[in-house]
């Protein structure tokens, strides 16, 4: 079973995060963040990670530090998933429309964290959730899930629509990437034999 679990606290955060990177897209989320929890949910359906999250933050200053936090403690559970990678199909991209927007995502299962990040919103909130945001879950994600991630969004209008199609983007392309392929046979998917830096 590829699954993993962790649990991070600080002074700002508690936080508990599962995933089973082999299950349905099952989501259980809490954050307190209310269009944030719709991403997650997105993020779990469409990946079929089955994703359990449950954030207490300090909401009453801002929401910077839960959305970073859940996504540190978020890509800590997907490397801990995914172990040595062995058998992984390690690449993948998806084009990402919803209405007026299309956005790219390709994604490397490398565990050389890196982003880039070309997606920029019309406005600075949707609701109460800083678009701002948006970014430093996928900065976070990306550098501790230890994936390089390219994300792009090459036009829309809507600040929602811009969002969701990173987030369902990001699942489509995860979904594919940590697939078990049968042709690798178990083997890690490197001329060097190792993924992992």
């Amino acid at each position: 079973m590829r699954a993993g679990k962790i649990s991070r606290k600080t002074k700002e955060t508690e936080i508990e995060v599962s995933v089973d990177l082999d299950g349905t897209g099952a989501a259980k989320i809490s954050t307190g963040i209310g269009f944030f929890d719709h991403m997650l949910e997105q993020l779990a359906r469409h990946s079929l990670i089955d994703t359990a999250i449950s954030a207490k933050g300090d909401l009453h200053i801002d929401q910077h530090h839960t959305v970073e936090d859940v996504g540190i403690a978020l890509g800590q559970a997907v490397r801990q998933a995914l172990g040595e990678r062995a058998g992984i199909a390690r690449y993948a991209d998806a084009l990402l429309p919803m209405d007026e927007t299309l956005t790219r995502v390709a994604i490397d299962v490398s565990g050389r964290p890196f982003l880039v990040f070309r997606t920029e919103f019309p406005r600075q909130k949707i609701g109460e959730f800083d678009t701002e945001l948006v970014r430093e879950f996928f900065q976070a994600f990306a550098m501790n899930a230890g994936i390089t991630l390219h994300v792009e969004t090459l036009y829309g209008a809507n600040a929602h629509h811009i969002s969701e199609t990173c987030f369902k983007g990001l699942a489509r392309a995860l979904r594919v990437a940590v697939a078990l392929d049968p042709r690798q046979k178990g083997a890690i998917p490197s001329t060097k034999g190792t993924l992992g830096g």
